[in-house]
């Protein structure tokens, strides 16, 4: 199998493990708060283990201070995760999903502020495009306060994302399964005053979908996507990324019968276009390179083998 087929796949892979997130979450029973704690537990475990046996902790290349910039972007990805999945239940997976891809325009907006990034027309262009298309998807009517509350949420998740990215990117020369690990293990301190050991003690079979969240959705996702993304073009990452949200609709539809009206279905093209455009205006198309947005958390590295190589920022649920 070509390098470059062998990566479409695993990536492909990662992004259809990625769509059926939601129904682990819902299904485990549990609140978003010790989802997320377990999440972090079961998944630091999963990274821990495959960094220690491709011994990836030898010669790690951590300084305080890229530790400190990993934990800051640990507590940014694991709030994320929190109103991600708080969007879940107060709206539905599809919808929730839809409105975190709007990721990439805020990390547009933040290189704006902090780093006086130009924006360009073009990229303001899309902007207010994305915009009409959130508008349409939400399809809030007045007096829909669940649909607007989880529309807050998936957006605040989107924020939290692209903080994420901003810091991460700052890293290099750190293999991005350390710094996923690290930000997972920042997670179990600081969800820890949240989590209610004696609710999650009678979930019986939702243990089963919490270690899937850890070792599937955090462990084999994420070493998929790591080994995929040095094998691909920028562009190809780009366009099986949108694999996510599309199977996570279908997930949602299948599992739990819920659908976007008319309207909403108009405004999601105009989100998946603007996003993809805002993702590919700034990025090479050579394999490794940083698209502006991905699947996982964690950031493009430097100075290591190829299969270390990641997008700049990554992103899923």
């Amino acid at each position: 199998m070509r390098n470059e087929t062998r990566g479409t796949v695993e990536l492909t892979l990662a992004m259809v493990l990625s769509g059926t997130l939601g129904v682990f979450v819902v299904e485990s029973g549990a609140s978003p708060f010790e989802v997320v704690f377990f999440r972090c537990l079961f998944g630091a475990a999963a990274l821990g283990a495959y960094s220690l046996v491709r011994g990836f902790f030898a010669g790690h290349g951590f300084t305080a201070g890229k530790l400190g910039l990993a934990a800051l972007g640990g507590v940014f990805i694991v709030f994320n995760w929190v109103f991600l999945f708080e969007a879940y239940e107060a709206t539905s997976i599809s919808l929730a999903t839809v409105v975190y891809h709007t990721q990439p325009f805020f990390l547009v907006l933040l290189g704006a502020v902090f780093l006086r990034e130009r924006i360009s027309a073009r990229k303001l262009g899309w902007l207010a495009v994305a915009f009409v298309g959130l508008v349409l998807v939400s399809g809030v009517r007045p007096g829909e306060t669940a649909s607007l509350k989880g529309l807050g949420f998936a957006l605040a998740a989107a924020v939290l994302y692209a903080l994420a990215t901003f810091v991460t990117k700052r890293i290099t020369g750190i293999r991005p399964h350390l710094i996923a690990l690290v930000q997972v293990v920042v997670g179990l301190p600081l969800l820890l005053p949240f989590t209610d050991f004696g609710a999650v003690g009678g979930l019986g079979g939702g243990w089963l979908w919490l270690v899937g969240l850890g070792l599937i959705h955090t462990g084999l996702m994420y070493v998929l996507m790591y080994a995929a993304y040095a094998k691909l073009p920028t562009a190809k990452i780009a366009v099986l990324a949108f694999t996510y949200p599309a199977v996570a609709m279908g997930v949602d539809w299948a599992v739990y019968g819920h659908h976007i009206g008319l309207v909403q279905a108009l405004g999601v093209p105009l989100i998946v276009l603007a996003s993809l455009k805002v993702t590919l205006s700034g990025s090479g198309s050579r394999p490794g390179s940083a698209p502006a947005r991905g699947v996982a958390p964690a950031p493009r590295t430097a100075g290591h083998a190829p299969e270390a190589a990641s997008p700049a920022a990554t992103r899923a649920g």
